[in-house]
């Protein structure tokens, strides 16, 4: 039997522990953000325990695992530019990833052969850092790459102040979501979280310790913003603030035809102006089908009494759509909220009888998901493999993929077990100059498979995504999937599209060696 191994991970094995954890004492002062400072010895911070190696080789999508050589528990951003430094200057360099919450579904955020930088161990270490910094005169917060947002939002909400921008799981870092996108049922007014973002600081590829903003290194600014890791790690995020609502009215209006759902979404969005007091502050639509409560682990909402009526539609029909509006009230506004929100329903389709709704505060209905994923954890529900499609789909095709997707593969199957999504954003939110990719029409569709599965069943979940991607190739639906995973350099080049030409070249401009991010696979995918 002929034995070989890998010279890059043998390689990598004996530069990052021998090598680093030895003699990591660099003794020339490193240029951090225009200060020079001794650069730190890495040998305390860097990590080969198994334990350590297991948690950063493993995501919450629980289906891929890559191994690292080596995790890197930094107390400073300084830590992280003189361990790129060290790989860069390197004669055959190794990947580095940096991890935050580990919410990756497909290993985005792995290294394998290479090092995991833990986003969270700086957390607890900020005391002449960034952490969370609230500005009350100038209405923004400058944040930490590795902070939750469940975070910022208790840090500003202590000045009556919040973002307007969020995630529907508030236990993702800054820096994660702002490298994908961050987008929930505020992203059709507000935009998406990387067009709430007044400047950051970013270490590159090549150890570089910027400060960019739309004016200010603008090409890295809107390179990092979607850029899935690619061009730096984000240590910093200056974030905008405005004053936070006191409580939300939420309401739900359930469909049985999907034109009309669809038809109310995007009436309901046309209204989108940042200061048009009858626009609504969030829009999400759902699927109810007749795997389990039409309450999922999102949030419980429906009156336990309505359940059985609820039921009975979804066994007659298969498929329920479920619209899920709110909107804001303070103390100015509590008394006239709910003539507001009458006004809003008046001439929407949905079916008579079935609109549901109640009053909850701000926090709570931000933090809604939570409940839920406590309730899963007590149940040993949580860390299980989670199969996950997110895409984005054109309004103009939409119809389509109702009919060829949810009626046919996905209700076909009767599989599916966790929450399904699907509702509309404007791509006028957005700048183009992001990495991030949307499709062309002014509207188009988030859906959302969130898939939860046993650790034997997940590639029966895969199946149906493969069929899903399959239908939209045949039919020509022209589909751009959100925290993408492609397994070879033509999926990524036809992914980006006329965006590919300009991200390739960012790649060689701030990380011409090609060192971060590798667990997403689009420069060296081979």
């Amino acid at each position: 039997m002929v034995m070989s191994f890998q010279f890059p991970a043998y390689f990598t094995a004996i530069f990052i522990i021998t090598r680093v954890m030895s003699i990591m004492k660099i003794s020339k002062p490193l240029d951090v953000h225009h200060k020079d400072i001794r650069a730190v010895d890495l040998a305390t911070k860097l990590s080969v325990d198994p334990s350590a190696i297991e948690s950063a080789s493993r995501d919450f999508g629980g289906i891929v695992k890559a191994e690292p050589e080596a995790v890197l528990h930094p107390s400073a951003p300084q830590d992280i530019a003189a361990l790129i430094k060290f790989s860069y200057s390197s004669s055959v360099p190794f990947g580095i990833a940096a991890k935050g919450h580990g919410h990756s579904a497909r290993g985005q955020a792995m290294a394998e052969n290479g090092v995991v930088v833990d986003m969270r161990s700086m957390a607890n270490n900020r005391r002449n850092g960034t952490g969370i910094r609230v500005s009350i005169d100038r209405l923004y917060a400058d944040v930490g790459g590795e902070q939750l947002w469940i975070d910022v939002l208790n840090a500003t909400l202590e000045y009556g102040l919040a973002p307007v921008s969020w995630t529907d799981y508030l236990y993702l870092t800054v820096g994660g979501t702002l490298s994908n996108a961050g987008i929930s049922g505020q992203t059709f007014r507000y935009g998406p979280q990387i067009s709430n973002v007044l400047e950051m600081d970013v270490i590159t590829g090549k150890a570089d310790f910027l400060t960019c903003s739309p004016r200010m290194n603008s090409e890295l600014f809107y390179a990092v913003l979607g850029g899935l890791g690619q061009f730096g790690i984000i240590t910093r995020a200056r974030i905008p603030l405005q004053p936070a609502p006191k409580g939300v009215k939420w309401v739900r209006l359930l469909y049985d035809d999907f034109s009309s759902f669809t038809k109310d979404q995007e009436l309901l969005i046309s209204k989108n102006g940042r200061k048009d007091k009858s626009a609504l502050d969030y829009l999400e639509g759902s699927l109810l089908m007749d795997q389990g409560s039409p309450d999922n682990w999102r949030s419980s909402f429906f009156p336990h009494k309505d359940h059985p009526k609820i039921i009975s539609l979804i066994t007659k029909h298969g498929i329920i759509y479920c619209l899920e509006i709110v909107k804001h009230y303070d103390d100015r506004t509590k008394h006239t909220v709910d003539k507001e929100m009458k006004q809003v329903l008046q001439g929407l389709n949905y079916m008579p009888g079935f609109m549901f709704g109640k009053d909850v505060g701000y926090e709570e209905f931000l933090n809604r998901v939570r409940s839920g994923e406590l309730k899963l954890k007590s149940q040993g529900l949580w860390d299980v493999p989670h199969p996950w499609l997110n895409l984005f789909i054109p309004k103009s095709q939409i119809s389509d993929f109702n009919n060829g997707v949810f009626r046919d593969i996905v209700l076909e199957r009767n599989i599916t077990t966790g929450p399904v999504l699907v509702y509309p954003m404007n791509r006028q939110k957005r700048d183009d100059r992001m990495s991030a990719v949307i499709p062309d029409e002014e509207i188009f569709y988030t859906v959302g498979f969130l898939h939860s599965s046993g650790f034997d069943t997940w590639e029966a979940f895969e199946d149906q995504n493969k069929d899903i991607m399959r239908f939209c190739n045949k039919t020509g639906i022209l589909v751009k999937q959100y925290l993408p995973h492609y397994s070879t350099k033509e999926e990524w080049v036809h992914h980006f599209g006329s965006k590919w030409k300009v991200f390739q070249h960012r790649k060689y401009q701030f990380d011409p060696r090609m060192l971060l991010s590798p667990g997403q696979r689009i420069f060296n995918n081979n």
